[in-house]
């Protein structure tokens, strides 16, 4: 780490300050300071592995005291451990058939009841007291059951203060609203469908981006409720967006007998480079409010976890609609100046140190980006000058900063990184309409997203405003060179197509076209396989689920992954309207009118990004708030690893190791889209406690690991068990390479070439063998 950095690691404070502050009696909220100071955040270390069950556990949680800790399951027990001594003090077979993903205590019952839900889609309460009298390997029978549900169970959220209510969401599209106070399980003999408790009908409500309409189920993996205000709640499912409802708007609770239209939300989030992203693979694995309900976290899968406000009350948080996106991303030169105001007078010593020594850290990532090396240092610097704690900059300062953190971005291209960029230029622009610098490296950014046209605008405006600058000049020659190859290529591509289009009458649809096109090459074969009159949609939904769903029992041997391939046709939901009304073929009257009438939601923006881990392994991993305040950001990672950010400027400020097996080793025979199981540790679940400085995690593991500072030196990395510190830089690396290909790729032929299938069902391959190459 460059000696700026290293001189600028605690910039909220002192600790010695903030103590004698205390013996004045100037600060009321010493302890919340010191519980949030990162030098304390940077001496966490591995405390105790608790030790207790059978299986990954997916899920922990605190009750309100922060004195127990609660956990489930792939082994179906509920643990309950005591935070003083770390020692399990209740151990429950639930009796669920299948791994158990999300645990809660009730609150404000003396946290004598406890609630479970699990992949055999159920949901069950079960009373603390009850465990005492029973047989350690006996089910505990449960003092409420509720089978509503369809799919596996991925989520479950109290409120604070209210013992009465339980909300579960699930992957069949639905959350729903158990009262305890109306009745303690499913009618007897009942279909899921007569339980009058769906608050959250999304069976029609996913969409693929954000122009498009609400069309498809979406099968939810996360929801939270805010804490302050109990009547806002978040939910996060199979698409690029988060939903935040209010629940007193809602209609009254329903049945599942009727798919109902998606209820207005208050308002979407994503980052406004997802909401066009149209990839099926791309969905959120967590969303959660901040301690103060001001601000929500999004964790993607394949993606970087997000920053985002509830309101949008300044202008640091941008809102916009489908038909802002192009506007935003890929606009024509021209921008309204910013009226300028001059640098704060810096009133005392500590101040006027903190500018300087923002000003050395604007010097090293220029010199950073002249070098060409160690980028993801220069960004961290830059971070800290835009986004940090110390004083505000000033304009030009500014400037400097956003034009050298764009052309940083430009230079690692990481996963996102030129849409970053191009927020950074367009700010720079909104500061000096007439920046060389920006619309230099917007043109550079268009040109890597290939939107060549737009980036010849803006090319042809940096040579306008440098006609000496021979850089300029040789971008616009180059750009002219991609645009002609580019209308060449398009021309070749339409004669081809015309040409494929005369022997081909039907056009290839879905992915299991893939599979079957080398019989297609048969023209005796064609016509078996035409899908001119199909009702299915264009994509065929595939899953692949193993041990970490929770689906399949991992073998002993530890070169073989078991798991399932299902592949599921979703056919559109106009045309199944249309066989409901009685005339196929035709989409029904009130499908077409919701088509007319739709209008694209508003959508919050992002306001920080968090990089350095990894997210494509489970569908479970978790992003939360460290602290009372939520002063930091934490996720686990693929790589065995789980890593610290400070929120305000995303600067990573502590990087943990799980274990000794704590590296991400990729089966080759899937083409490294499965993770390893048989030597992967994975940190999915990280929690603060609510009043103390201790943070527990779970993952892949079979234990809980309990954190604490009490390193005897403050540093960025901890190796847990593992040992040496890892270079950092060399991890996030590795973890962002694995982001970019692990989402990408498309199932190729040789996928199916290398399972060993033993059983073919209807529209499902299971289960099968992948053996390790």
């Amino acid at each position: 780490m460059a000696p700026e950095m290293q001189t600028w690691s605690f910039p909220d404070g002192n600790v010695a300050s903030i103590v004698e502050d205390r013996q004045i009696g100037s600060r009321q909220d010493m302890k919340r300071r010191l519980k949030e100071h990162s030098s304390l955040i940077q001496r966490l270390i591995l405390d105790t592995e608790m030790e207790g069950h059978q299986g990954c556990v997916n899920a922990i949680a605190w009750n309100a005291k922060g004195s127990l800790l609660i956990s489930g399951s792939d082994d179906t027990r509920i643990n309950i451990w005591s935070y003083n001594d770390r020692g399990l003090l209740h151990s429950i077979e639930t009796g669920h058939n299948a791994n158990i993903f999300c645990t809660k205590f009730v609150p404000e019952t003396s946290d004598e009841l406890v609630v479970s839900g699990a992949g055999d889609a159920e949901v069950r309460i079960f009373s603390l007291s009850h465990s005492n009298s029973r047989s350690a390997e006996a089910p505990l029978e449960p003092v409420a059951s509720y089978k509503c549900h369809t799919r596996r169970v991925k989520k479950l959220a109290v409120e604070p203060g209210n013992p009465n209510v339980i909300w579960s969401a699930s992957e069949d599209g639905t959350l729903r609203q158990h009262d305890l106070r109306e009745v303690s399980s499913c009618p007897s003999g009942s279909s899921n469908h007569e339980c009058h408790n769906v608050l959250l009908d999304l069976r029609r409500g996913s969409k693929k981006s954000l122009a498009d309409p609400p069309k498809y189920c979406l099968p939810l993996k996360s929801c939270d409720i805010s804490p302050t205000r109990p009547h806002q709640l978040l939910v996060g499912g199979s698409d690029a967006f988060a939903r935040l409802y209010d629940r007193r708007m809602l209609s009254s609770l329903s049945s599942s007998q009727m798919k109902m239209k998606p209820p207005p939300c208050v308002n979407y989030f994503c980052p406004l480079h997802l909401s066009e992203h149209k990839k099926s693979s791309l969905h959120l694995t967590h969303v959660t409010f901040s301690p103060n309900g001001e601000e929500v976290l999004l964790s993607y899968s394949g993606e970087h976890v997000y920053l985002m406000d509830v309101k949008c009350d300044d202008d640091s948080t941008m809102r916009y609609t489908a038909a802002d996106v192009p506007k935003y991303l890929y606009l024509a030169p021209g921008f309204e100046e910013l009226k300028l105001t001059s640098s704060p007078a810096c009133c005392s010593y500590r101040m006027m140190h903190r500018l300087d020594l923002y000003k050395n850290l604007v010097q090293t990532a220029a010199n950073i980006l002249e070098e060409n090396s160690n980028l993801y240092l220069g960004i961290e610097a830059c971070n800290e000058v835009l986004d940090g704690k110390g004083p505000d900059v000033g304009v030009s300062l500014r400037y400097e900063c956003l034009c050298i953190r764009a052309a940083l971005l430009l230079k690692m291209k990481w996963k996102n990184d030129v849409y970053m960029a191009i927020r950074d230029c367009r700010s720079a622009l909104r500061i000096n309409p007439s920046s060389f610098k920006a619309h230099f490296y917007m043109a550079e950014a268009l040109m890597q997203l290939g939107k060549l046209k737009e980036a010849f605008e803006f090319a042809k405006m940096a040579v306008n405003l440098a006609p000496s600058n021979c850089e300029a000049a040789d971008m616009v020659a180059t750009i002219k060179i991609h645009l002609a190859a580019a209308e060449a290529e398009k021309g070749k591509k339409d004669t081809e197509e015309t040409a494929r289009s005369e022997i081909r009458h039907g056009r290839l649809r879905s992915l299991s076209d893939v599979l079957f096109r080398a019989e297609l090459n048969n023209t005796h074969l064609e016509s078996r396989y035409e899908r001119e009159h199909s009702d299915y949609e264009e994509e065929m939904e595939l899953d692949f689920e193993t041990a970490i769903s929770g689906d399949e029992v991992r073998e002993t041997d530890s070169n073989i992954l078991r798991g399932s391939l299902n592949l599921r046709f979703r056919r559109d939901d106009s045309t199944r309207e249309s066989f409901i009304n009685g005339s196929e073929g035709l989409p029904s009257p009130s499908s077409q009118t919701e088509c007319l009438i739709y209008q694209p939601e508003i959508t919050i923006d992002m306001k920080r990004r968090y990089i350095g881990h990894c997210n494509v392994g489970t569908d479970i991993k978790q992003a939360s708030f460290l602290g009372g305040q939520g002063e930091f950001v934490a996720s686990g990672s693929d790589d065995g690893r789980w890593f610290i950010w400070e929120k305000k400027s995303g600067r990573l400020v502590k990087m943990l190791a799980g274990d000794e097996s704590g590296k991400n080793s990729v089966c080759l025979t899937l083409f490294q889209l499965l993770p390893d199981l048989s030597s992967c540790h994975q940190e999915v679940v990280v929690l603060c406690h609510p009043f103390d400085c201790a943070i527990a995690t779970s993952g892949i593991d079979y234990t809980i690991k309990m954190w604490t500072p009490h390193a005897l030196v403050p540093s960025m990395v901890a190796g847990g068990a593992a040992g040496p510190e890892p270079d950092i830089f060399s991890a996030i690396e590795m973890n962002q390479r694995e982001i970019c290909r692990s989402r990408e790729v498309l199932l190729p032929l040789e996928f199916l070439e290398r399972i060993r299938m033993h059983e073919l069902a209807e529209g499902t391959l299971h289960p099968f063998e992948c053996a390790q190459s």
